[in-house]
């Protein structure tokens, strides 16, 4: 974001030692916007992940954060602080993405709280345990892509859902708070997404055998 800068000697020194996020909210509501310039650095790279996960555009990603870090912005005085600010951010992020990604295939719309109807129900038994789980190829370069193919097959409400808490490693109870979703809904869209992504990596290493 391009703004006029205004010094804070205090702030920036500060920065070094990790500022919380609610400290750097609070500067530009003072006039002083060197404390959300260190909020870009800090989630930039974190943002710019999640929204191409989305996308599966680099293009479409970089202007979904952009735009997410401006509405932020823009809409600072509307934060009450009752959650995580990196919260708040991502769920800004992941709708700033839906709409990329219905703009790039002129898809239904579409939000990190739609397919809500399938989450209810009895909660499914865990499927972490199956091999080779999805982290773990994620870890390793040889087959990263495997796993983004894979991905791109997945619904965009299953596939956020895995990334937050597989790859990113959020706990269920902070994806459920980015999502505005029940615990429950998160572990059933969970499951159903690592279900799928294991029929789907199995299809591939059955044709790669």
């Amino acid at each position: 974001m391009q703004a006029t800068t205004v010094s804070c000697p205090a702030l920036c020194a500060e920065t070094d030692a990790r500022v919380d996020d609610l400290t750097l909210v609070e500067a530009p509501r003072h006039g002083d916007v060197t404390g959300f310039d260190e909020l870009v650095r800090r989630y930039d790279r974190k943002l710019l992940r999640i929204a191409q996960t989305v996308t599966h555009n680099t293009e479409d990603a970089e202007e979904a954060v952009q735009e997410a870090f401006l509405k932020a912005y823009q809409k600072l005085n509307q934060f009450q602080g009752n959650a995580k600010f990196s919260t708040w951010l991502v769920r800004i992020t992941l709708n700033e993405s839906f709409m990329k990604l219905r703009k790039q295939h002129g898809i239904p719309k579409q939000s990190i709280d739609s397919d809500a109807h399938a989450d209810s129900g009895k909660l499914p038994l865990d499927v972490a345990d199956w091999a080779p789980s999805p982290e773990a190829l994620y870890g390793a370069s040889e087959l990263r892509k495997i796993l983004i193919h894979c991905l791109q097959r997945l619904t965009p409400t299953l596939k956020i859902v895995f990334v937050l808490r597989d790859i990113e490693e959020h706990s269920i109870s902070k994806t459920s708070e980015i999502l505005n979703l029940t615990e429950t809904a998160v572990k059933t869209r969970l499951f159903r997404a690592r279900l799928r992504l294991r029929e789907e990596l199995s299809t591939y290493f059955r044709k790669s055998d």
